[in-house]
């Protein structure tokens, strides 16, 4: 994989050069059985997941927060869509960044939002709209 810091740059720079909030950000690249103990220790959900995010408290400025993406799932869900690893990256990490600034996909119109935000940020990257379809 091409060195998996340069692409999580590039991919907050692009989702930053969209919404123009700019703060520290602690990117954790890790394996299943740490994405695993992350999730249920702060979700309850007893599974490794793909990616999460942690915001810091606005009296922690200019940090905005932590962003964990587990690798194992990553590669996982990358093989089985046919995607390259690093463009599933690049997506994880601008979607935690995302989260990071409130953005959620707890219902439609949110999903829709920040669905059109990740879409966008990808698309300068010249990596293809994740969702397969038009918006």
């Amino acid at each position: 994989m091409e060195d998996a810091e340069a692409v999580c740059q590039r991919a907050l720079d692009a989702a930053f050069a969209l919404v123009a909030i700019e703060g520290e950000v602690a990117l954790l690249l890790t394996d299943d059985d740490e994405m695993h103990t992350l999730n249920r220790d702060w979700r309850g959900k007893d599974k490794p997941t793909d990616v999460l995010s942690f915001p810091a408290d606005e009296m922690d400025a200019p940090f905005l927060g932590d962003i964990a993406v587990g690798l194992g799932v990553s590669r996982g869900d990358a093989a089985t869509r046919g995607i390259k690893l690093t463009d599933h990256l690049s997506h994880l990490v601008i979607h935690g960044y995302l989260h990071l600034l409130g953005y959620d996909h707890m219902n439609e119109e949110e999903a829709r939002e920040m669905e059109a935000l990740e879409i966008k940020a990808l698309a300068g990257l010249g990596i293809g709209d994740p969702y397969g379809r038009d918006l």
